[in-house]
């Protein structure tokens, strides 16, 4: 039997809901076979549309605070680096870009930010119970790291849906590579059980192609997902940042980005899937690849222009063009070119409909 062949039926037994043993998981992640890739993207294709059809769904990404009290060391907000130019939305302002949003189509808003201790419990719950006070039809997403359960708890009691939290790596001792002697690998997890008790539909997701970071480390990933069944995943490729200490590093790549796409859509066929920013950034049509992949989401910037260049979590980041919500109907038309339909729907998971 052909290698080829080979590799295509641990593709359908991933389709067919059967698990793959490390070693086989390995054969498909090192392979650079295109016929092989275009199989594993067409299969993933299928099992979207599926379940979800062609549609495409919006995220209206709104980055309201560039401070952070963590010094990961890959980012580009993280509190050692003096030379970003910190800034937070007021209120008002967060309402405003809901506002926008919800004028252009906008049905999830997703507000994102760095570990800020101004935002505290009192003020976040403010802000989420306007929002949802103001768009009860939407829903809302936090991704604001880690907190505690009774923080969590508030939150959604305020009227969030969802919750953002990628664990980075699966791997404890990777985990440590990446991030300072303060931060807790358990501690990571803790917050995505506590998140997921609660009730909220909960997103995880690592970076591809991190310091540091082998085929291993992607398989435990994988198993990770598969037992914690997240109900979205973010992931993108590693990209550096000028002012960390993994300034010098290689980025990760659009081809082992998209792959980890399409078996994530395997393994999770109910997932929703974002083709995110970062892949726009390494490939001028790194986004539309991501769909064809698998992914069904896409999360255009609804944050004032004045900010938008301030939230650089990684060098070269779009912040302007059609990542501007304002360019919404251009979105629209580079999905459309792939044979999707970018549509005016919150987007939730199947399970919550």
């Amino acid at each position: 039997m052909s290698d080829t062949v080979h590799l295509k039926q641990l593709i359908d037994r991933l389709e067919g809901s059967r698990d793959l043993s490390d070693a086989e998981f390995t054969e498909l992640l090192l392979c650079e076979d295109s016929e092989v890739t275009d199989y594993l993207a067409e299969k993933a294709r299928g099992v979207r549309e599926k379940i979800y059809g062609k549609e495409v769904y919006l995220r209206g990404l709104i980055e309201f605070t560039n401070y952070c009290k963590n010094n990961c060391k890959y980012c580009g907000i993280r509190c050692g680096n003096k030379n970003a130019e910190r800034y937070r939305l007021s209120k008002e302002e967060i309402l405003s870009c809901c506002d926008i949003g919800y004028e252009l189509g906008f049905r999830t808003f997703v507000l994102q930010g760095g570990e800020d201790p101004y935002f505290n419990d009192d003020r976040m719950v403010d802000i989420v119970s306007a929002m949802r006070k103001n768009h009860p039809d939407c829903a809302i997403t936090l991704s604001i790291g880690e907190r505690e359960k009774e923080s969590y708890q508030k939150l959604f009691d305020a009227g969030a849906n969802r919750y953002l939290l990628r664990h980075e790596t699966a791997d404890k001792a990777h985990y440590e590579y990446l991030h300072p002697k303060e931060m807790s690998y358990d501690h990571r997890m803790q917050c995505l059980r506590d998140l997921k008790e609660i009730g909220y539909q909960v997103g995880c997701g690592m970076m591809v192609g991190s310091p540091g970071q082998k085929t291993e480390h992607y398989i435990k990933d994988l198993r990770f997902m598969q037992e914690f069944k997240p109900e979205m995943v973010g992931i993108g490729p590693f990209i550096p940042h000028h002012d960390t200490e993994y300034a010098g590093e290689k980025a990760g790549t659009v081809e082992m980005t998209l792959k980890l796409l399409s078996i994530i859509r395997l393994i999770l066929p109910e997932v929703l899937l974002p083709a995110t920013t970062a892949l726009g950034t390494i490939d001028p049509t790194g986004r539309e690849k991501g769909i064809l992949a698998g992914a069904n989401v896409v999360m255009p910037n609804l944050s004032p222009g004045n900010v938008r260049e301030k939230y650089l979590l990684y060098d070269n980041k779009i912040c302007t063009g059609d990542e501007a919500a304002e360019c919404i109907r251009c979105m629209a038309q580079r999905v459309s070119k792939v044979g999707y339909t970018v549509v005016q729907s919150r987007g939730d998971h199947i399970k919550y409909r």
